[in-house]
């Protein structure tokens, strides 16, 4: 069994330590917005929050994840869609088969609370996520309008 804070809420999952977190969430907790993608954590698919950084999930066993850990999934990120990153998305309407969508977003969300602003150089480096339809360059675009929003919303509080 493990004991897991997922979104906030702490969930016992009948699960043994060496289960890839990825099926912990979508098998057990029922969150199956994380994806699975390659399983060796090379695509990102599988990309969720732990303690604030993004990580693959595919690879990471349950066992080594402490109770007092983290753990956000794009379920988690943001009541109704409302995280910059989210809108930002909508707005330049990255997705074209949206399949690493959600790990996409997750790294995103992660650099952008990492580097609020940051450059090209910057995004390529930290958006190591594959898209196999090849949307980088709205990818990066939604990146910098994530930014954007991010500021506005900083400024107006």
């Amino acid at each position: 069994m493990a004991r897991l804070n997922i979104n906030g809420k702490v969930l016992d999952l009948q699960v043994e330590d060496d289960t890839p977190l990825l099926w912990a969430l979508r098998e057990q907790a029922g969150l199956t917005g994380t994806k699975y993608g390659c399983g060796v954590a090379q695509c990102g698919s599988c990309s969720v929050h732990l303690n604030g950084k993004v990580v693959r999930s595919c690879s990471l066993p349950v066992g080594a994840i402490k109770p007092t850990d983290r753990i956000v999934t794009i379920e988690g990120l943001a009541e109704r869609a409302t995280h910059a990153v989210q809108v930002a998305w909508s707005e330049v309407d990255v997705p074209q088969c949206g399949y690493c969508q959600s790990g996409q977003i997750m790294a995103a969300a992660s650099l952008l609370a990492e580097n609020p602003k940051p450059t090209d150089a910057d995004i390529d480096a930290a958006m190591t996520n594959i898209c196999r339809c090849g949307t980088y360059q709205r990818i990066r675009k939604a990146v910098h309008r994530a930014a954007e929003i991010a500021a506005s919303t900083k400024a107006k509080a």
